[in-house]
C-alpha cells in the first residue's frame, strides 16, 4: 500500500513539474535571429520605415517624393540591395517594428538624445535641427500677438504627434517656466498635418522640428515658426543596437553621397528650394 501511494505521489509531482516547465517555456521571450547587414545582404532586401509627409515620403502629381525617400533610393543604387519603404506615422510603432525585425532602419530626422542612444544605434548625423512652436498669423496679427517668450506658454494646449521627441523637451520646458503646459499627443496626425490644423484654426499651437515647420510654411504662409522651443540638435536615422555592420554600411553610403554631391543636391531640393 505504501509503495502504491508513493508511486501515485511521484506521478502527481512529475505531472506538476512538467506543467511548470511548459509554462516557463511558454513565457520565455522568443529570441529573434540576429539581422545585421550580412543577413540583409543575403536576403537582398533592406526594410526602411519613414513617415508620410514631405520630409519622409509623399506623392505629388503621381510621383514619389520626399527627403528620406530620395536618400533611401540612392542607398539602394549604391548598395545594390532592394529597398522596401514602409510608412508609419507613429515613431513609437516604428521603433517597435525595428526591435521585432519588421524594419531594419527608421529613416526619420530623429534627435540623438542620451535616452534614445541607450536603446538604439544611430548613424552619423544627417541634419541639424531644433524644435519650434508653430502658431497662426491672423490677417491683423502683429508681433505683439505672437508668443515669443516661453513663459507665455503657461496653460496653453500644445499638440504633438504621439511619441514625438518633442515630448521630453516640453516636459523640461514646464519645469523651466514653473507652470503647466497642456501637452496633447495626437495618435493619428504627423507633424506636418498638425501644422495644417494650426493654419486652418482647428488648433492653436503645435511643436515640431524646424525643417518640417519651414516646409509647411512654404504652402501655408499664415504660419509663424520663428519661436524656438529647444536647442539645435543633431538628428539621424536609427537601427537596432546590434546592427553594427548595417550602421557602418549606411555611414559609408551617406559619405559617398556627400563626397559626390548627391546628398547636398537632395537636401537643397527639399529644404532650401523656396519654389
Amino acid at each position: 500500500m505504501f509503495t502504491k501511494k508513493l508511486f501515485t505521489a511521484y506521478i502527481i509531482l512529475l505531472a506538476f513539474a512538467i506543467v511548470v516547465m511548459m509554462t516557463i517555456a511558454y513565457r520565455k521571450p522568443v529570441r529573434l535571429a540576429v539581422r545585421d547587414y550580412p543577413e540583409i545582404r543575403s536576403e537582398g532586401v533592406l526594410r526602411i520605415v519613414t513617415e508620410y509627409d514631405r520630409t519622409g515620403y509623399y506623392l505629388q502629381d503621381g510621383d514619389a517624393q520626399g527627403f528620406q525617400y530620395a536618400l533611401s533610393r540612392e542607398i539602394a543604387r549604391l548598395s545594390g540591395v532592394e529597398t522596401l519603404l514602409y510608412l508609419e506615422m507613429n515613431l513609437e510603432k516604428s521603433f517597435y517594428g525595428l526591435s521585432t525585425n519588421q524594419y531594419d532602419v527608421v529613416a526619420r530626422n530623429i534627435p540623438i538624445t542620451s535616452e534614445l542612444k541607450a536603446q538604439y544605434r544611430f548613424i552619423e548625423p544627417i541634419v541639424l535641427n531644433r524644435q519650434v512652436l508653430v502658431q497662426r498669423r491672423l490677417p491683423d496679427n502683429d508681433e505683439r500677438t505672437l508668443i515669443r517668450n516661453h513663459v507665455d506658454l503657461a496653460h496653453c494646449e500644445i499638440h504633438i504627434p504621439k511619441g514625438s521627441p518633442a515630448l521630453l523637451r516640453l516636459f523640461n520646458l514646464q519645469q523651466e517656466i514653473g507652470n503647466t503646459i497642456f501637452i496633447l499627443e495626437d495618435p493619428l496626425y504627423s507633424s506636418e498635418q498638425l501644422c495644417i490644423k494650426v493654419a486652418k484654426g482647428d488648433i492653436d499651437f503645435a511643436v515640431c522640428d524646424q525643417q518640417t515647420a519651414l516646409l509647411a510654411q512654404r504652402s501655408l504662409p499664415e504660419l509663424d515658426v520663428d519661436t524656438g522651443i529647444g536647442f539645435t540638435q543633431l538628428q539621424a536615422w536609427a537601427v537596432r543596437p546590434e546592427a553594427v555592420a548595417l550602421a557602418d554600411s549606411l555611414n559609408a553610403w551617406m559619405n559617398r553621397m556627400r563626397d559626390n554631391g548627391t546628398f547636398d543636391a537632395i537636401f537643397k531640393q527639399y529644404y532650401e528650394n523656396k519654389k
